[in-house]
This record gives C-alpha cells, sequence and structure tokens, in this order.
C-alpha cells in the first residue's frame, strides 16, 4: 500500500479514537482519557496533514521540464561560489562502501523518525510549546511543497552529466523507485525537506529543552546536512534555501501564535466583563401587585342624615 494510503488510514482511526475518548471523557472524567482525547487528536491531525502533503506532491509535481536545467545552473552556481564540490565528495564516498551504506540508510530511515521522536517528546514535556512549533512545521512544509510543485529541481544524481552517480540504485538502497509520476516527482530536491526538519528540532529542542545535554541535539543537522549531499539527494543550496524558509516560517507562525493568543485573551476578557457586569447589575424590584378594589354595594336607598 502507498505510504499516502497508510497515512490516511491512520490519520482517520486516531481521529475517530480521539472522538470517542472526548466522548467518554464527557460521562467518565478522567485525566487519562482526556490525555488519549489529545494525543489521538494530534496524531490523527499530523498524520492528516502528511497525507495531503504526499498526495499534494504526487498530483502537483508533475513538470519535468526545466528540472534538470535549473539543477545545472545551481551547479555552476556553487561552484562560482567556490562551494565544496559535492562530486568530489561523493567520489570519496564510492571509494568506502560502508561509509555509503550507512549514509543511505541514515536518509532512508531517520528523516521521519527523527520527527516522529520529536513531536512525542514536545507533547508529552512540553506542551504549551507544542501548537506554536506544530504551527512553523506545517509552514515550512507547506513552503516546502510550493517549491516542489511550482518550481521542479532535479536532485544531483541526476546529473550524470558532470559526473554524479545515483549511487543509492547502485547499491540497492534507493528508496525512490515507482513513485508517485515517476522522475517527475522526484524533482523536489530544493528545498531540503530532510536538512529543514532537521535544524527545526535542533532549534527548538535547544529553544525549550532545559537539559545542559540539549545542545548535542546540534549533531542532527550536522550529520543530516553531510548526508544528503555525500548521497548526491541534495546540493548545498538546497539546505541553504530550506534554512532560510525555515527562518520565514518560524517568524510568522511567532506572529500567528501571538495574534491567537491575543485573540483569545481578548474574547475571555470580554466574556468575564459580561459576566461581572451581569453579577453587579441590581436586580429590578418586583412590580407591585394590581389590586382590585370592588364596587360599594348599591344599598336599598339613601343614607338617612343624623340630626
Amino acid at each position: 500500500m502507498p505510504l499516502w494510503q497508510q497515512a490516511a488510514v491512520g490519520a482517520g482511526a486516531l481521529l475517530a479514537l480521539a472522538v470517542v475518548a472526548r466522548v467518554v471523557h464527557r460521562w467518565w472524567p478522567r485525566r487519562g482519557v482526556e490525555l488519549v482525547a489529545a494525543a489521538s487528536r494530534e496524531a490523527g491531525t499530523i498524520l492528516g496533514l502528511f497525507t495531503l502533503w504526499q498526495i499534494a506532491r504526487i498530483l502537483g509535481v508533475t513538470r519535468v521540464a526545466g528540472g534538470i536545467e535549473r539543477a545545472e545552473w545551481i551547479w555552476r552556481a556553487e561552484q562560482w561560489l567556490h562551494l565544496p564540490s559535492e562530486v568530489a565528495m561523493e567520489r570519496f564516498m564510492l571509494g568506502h562502501e560502508g561509509l555509503l551504506r550507512a549514509a543511505n540508510d541514515f536518509y532512508g530511515w531517520v528523516h521521519f523518525p527523527a520527527m516522529d521522536l520529536f513531536l512525542v517528546w514536545l507533547f508529552a514535556r512540553h506542551r504549551r510549546a507544542y501548537p506554536s512549533v506544530r504551527t512553523t512545521i506545517v509552514l515550512f512544509t507547506g513552503l516546502s511543497l510550493l517549491f516542489h510543485m511550482f518550481l521542479p529541481v532535479a536532485p544531483p544524481r541526476m546529473l550524470t552529466s558532470v559526473g554524479f552517480v545515483d549511487e543509492a540504485v547502485l547499491l540497492g538502497q534507493s528508496v525512490y523507485g515507482e513513485f508517485g509520476s515517476g522522475v517527475a516527482a522526484q524533482l523536489s530536491a530544493l528545498p531540503s525537506v530532510h536538512v529543514g526538519w532537521a535544524f527545526l528540532i535542533a532549534y527548538e529542542v535547544i529553544r525549550i529543552s532545559p537539559s545542559r545535554w540539549r545542545w548535542l541535539i546540534v549533531l542532527h543537522p550536522v550529520v543530516t546536512t553531510l548526508v544528503v549531499v555525500v548521497t548526491a539527494n541534495h546540493f548545498w543550496a538546497d539546505g541553504i534555501v530550506a534554512v532560510v524558509l525555515l527562518v520565514l516560517a518560524e517568524l510568522v507562525g511567532r506572529a500567528l501564535t501571538r495574534a491567537l493568543r491575543r485573540l483569545r485573551e481578548g474574547i475571555r476578557a470580554r466574556r468575564d466583563a459580561d459576566a461581572e457586569a451581569g453579577r453587579g447589575r441590581p436586580e429590578a424590584a418586583p412590580a407591585p401587585a394590581l389590586v382590585t378594589v370592588p364596587p360599594p354595594a348599591a344599598g336599598p336607598g339613601p343614607t338617612p342624615t343624623v340630626r
């Protein structure tokens, strides 16, 4: 079953579990039930967004024209800037098959599990920071998807004319194979989501965690960047653009979080003011009851005057 279909089934099951847990919590309010509802809702939302991302890539990245030419332009621009040669780094790795296999395994198996573990840690240990980080992830991944859809760029491994080799295929470790629209779905090198997510995880862990060991997380983006380059899956430029987009997503995400917080606080303050006004307003005195006085009964005649 394709990956997006698995994610869709998982998202539906988790969201259904969240609804059931919410209903159960109303009748049986327990902390554990509330936690299951919240965790299922967040996990289902993330999987749902991932499903939409995969479908958009499959349906949207359909243009092959220009992908190779843009990759060749990036290659020439990097040479002009005297950046380290990705070809030279890949040739070094081709002489060390064990290292190259380890790099391909890292590229294929660390990307998503690292983000999953990060989100679980964030939700379990630092719940208050979770919404803003989730917003940054969604914004960065959405911006990257727009690049992939409307500005396809081939990965270096496709530029065999300048000396690159698709060593993942050579070693039988390719994670792409038949995917989406064939070659077109692989023209998503710019920006590198691998690099962007790795830097995002490192930045947020350093910013949020109070542990003195948190700085070790810096190894994650460093190793990820080296891996995507030596495996010829990305140029240096792909990682640089990813970091720029990440900074933009972080700034926009913080602004949105502050705006939503102010909006919620304003609504809460207005409700509190209305409730206070209702409590302080004196109760109206009940209207006096109307007493109907019956007319005097008619006598037999005029009352005699006593002298």
